[in-house]
């Protein structure tokens, strides 16, 4: 069957799971429509929870979906709970890894950490992307991918194997998974560490409640004997999954051990979580497995041409500390308004090679991050043959995280104060009598100047015009902004004559302490560097 030509979108998105939704509705926060082609007919019935940070909730609430998503968490899981270690649930417990989920968020951000199974985001994130004009195609596989000099051209099947279509856009953006079609039509491998275990996912359902009790734990570590892995239950502490990734005495049999998933017979599967309760008795029913492999890897390359990889196509790393779905979720928030500003005239298509050049990087720390809690939490026999690199506070990876910096790939958010290339702090202010936080002020560009930055504001409305209408909101602290507290300056390192300048990401472009002879000049150098109009 000859494939024909559906109708053009300026971005298609390879995968319409949580990357790719994501993707689709920031694309459109930007003003510009989407088509993500997803390769499942509907969303997978399997519980699969997963951990949203901070920063994820953030850029949740520029989308509008932050309640919707907060809501669903406290019908599904218990809140602010703890991370601990134990040697089953039945018996004793070995390590408190994180005592209170959101302990020290109201500091450095609006937003707090959440559980929430994926099959209850991905409809919210699906609605969000439609209500806001992306085009979504559910069942239909990637089967060719081919680009040249004016867009890239997709060609799908769907699923039943029926329909061949063509579909056509200026860019793509590959969120297909772990096992990429793109990513490997384009022969991009992975560095990194390689496999490290065959494990497991049981979902099952027993009632757990009489071992939870009114114990607020969100995610629980379990080591012995039998297996180390981890479970989550749903609030109710009625069913849940266990992720099993070692199986035995790693140093009787490592190879045996590393190779949970080697059976998935019924039988097996009760077993294993029996093991986990503690209890050799108990009534389980299994609702369902899926095999994965323990990796920490990153794509040798995120860009090729009209094409970007992200999300588990660009990086694959354990769930140790929840960071793979946050980090594919901001891939695609960091690439969501540069493919914006280029297709709407505003930047040169330079800024689109700051996509792998800022993502790569943290990509690659995030990952190792995520590797050494899995060593520290659940092999720690591995830290002997592989010297994982050293624990770095969870607040650096999620909020921390630093682009083109001198500092390096991460830092202490308490302690970035505005610097470029360091996420824009937190900080409570007013306007029109509302309390508002600065990260609200971002999704466009944002200039924030001091009480006595006059200049600097009518510098930003006359450079937006330059700029072919460019979207830029400027503020002056005192007038446009009230400071109930009087801390922007120490919170954005600049004086009440100073200024700062912030991306549609929420990331410090560029910072200036004090007045500028010439601010027109200062702005407009600064705004062409950040939009590549070299």
């Amino acid at each position: 069957m000859a494939p024909f030509v559906a109708d053009e979108a300026p971005v298609l998105i390879a995968g319409g799971g949580l990357v790719g939704l994501s993707a689709a509705a920031f694309l459109a926060q930007h003003g510009i429509r989407s088509l993500a082609i997803e390769r499942l007919p509907q969303s997978s019935p399997l519980p699969r929870a997963a951990f949203f940070h901070m920063r994820t909730l953030e850029m949740f609430r520029s989308i509008g979906i932050e309640d919707a998503v907060r809501t669903q968490s406290a019908k599904e899981f218990v809140p602010e709970g703890a991370i601990i270690a134990m040697n089953s649930l039945a018996g004793k417990k070995l390590a408190d890894i994180i005592g209170y989920l959101n302990e020290g968020v109201d500091a450095v951000s609006p937003c707090r950490r959440v559980f929430l199974n994926q099959p209850s985001l991905e409809p919210i994130l699906r609605d969000r992307a439609r209500e806001s004009g992306a085009g979504i195609i559910q069942g239909a596989e990637v089967i060719d991918v081919r680009q040249d000099a004016s867009g890239v051209t997709v060609e799908t099947r769907s699923s039943d194997g029926g329909e061949v279509r063509e579909h056509r856009g200026a860019y793509l953006i590959a969120a297909d998974g772990a096992h990429s079609k793109v990513r490997e039509a384009l022969g991009i491998g992975h560095d990194g560490r390689g496999v490290f275990s065959n494990s497991l996912t049981i979902y099952f359902t027993a009632d757990l409640s009489p071992y939870i009790g009114d114990n607020a734990w969100s995610l629980i570590y379990v080591n012995n004997p039998t297996l180390h892995g981890f479970f989550r239950l749903n609030r109710s502490s009625t069913a849940g999954f266990l992720g099993v990734n070692v199986v035995g005495d790693p140093a009787r049999d490592p190879e045996a051990a590393m190779n949970a998933a080697a059976d998935i017979s019924q039988a097996r599967l009760i077993e294993l979580v029996r093991a986990a309760v503690g209890r050799s008795d108990l009534p389980v029913r299994i609702d369902g497995c899926s095999r994965w492999r323990a990796t920490a890897t990153v794509a040798s390359r995120m860009r090729d041409g009209r094409i970007f990889i992200a999300g588990d196509a660009a990086h694959l790393m354990p769930p140790n500390g929840g960071f793979g779905g946050n980090t594919g979720i901001h891939d695609a928030h960091n690439l969501a308004w540069k493919l914006a500003y280029v297709l709407r005239g505003y930047a040169g298509p330079d800024l689109l090679d700051t996509y792998e050049q800022e993502r790569k990087p943290v990509a690659r720390f995030t990952a190792e991050q995520a590797f050494a809690r899995y060593v520290a939490r659940t092999a720690p026999w591995l830290a002997s043959r592989v010297t994982p690199d050293s624990l770095v506070d969870d607040m650096h990876i999620e909020l921390g995280y630093l682009y083109n910096s001198k500092v390096g790939v991460h830092a202490d958010p308490h302690t970035t104060f505005g610097m470029p290339g360091s996420r824009a702090p937190h900080l409570w202010l007013e306007r029109g009598g509302q309390r508002v936080s600065t990260i609200d002020l971002t999704g466009r560009f944002a200039l924030l100047a001091g009480t006595d930055g006059s200049a600097w504001v009518d510098a930003a409305r006359t450079v937006a015009r330059e700029f072919d209408g460019l979207p830029l909101d400027a503020y002056r602290i005192g007038t446009d902004l009230k400071d109930p507290g009087n801390g922007f300056g120490a919170a954005y390192g600049v004086s009440d004559s100073g200024a700062t300048l912030l991306r549609p990401d929420g990331f410090v472009a560029w910072r200036s302490a004090e007045a500028d002879r010439d601010a027109l000049g200062a702005l407009r150098a600064a705004l062409r560097t950040s939009l590549c109009r070299h």
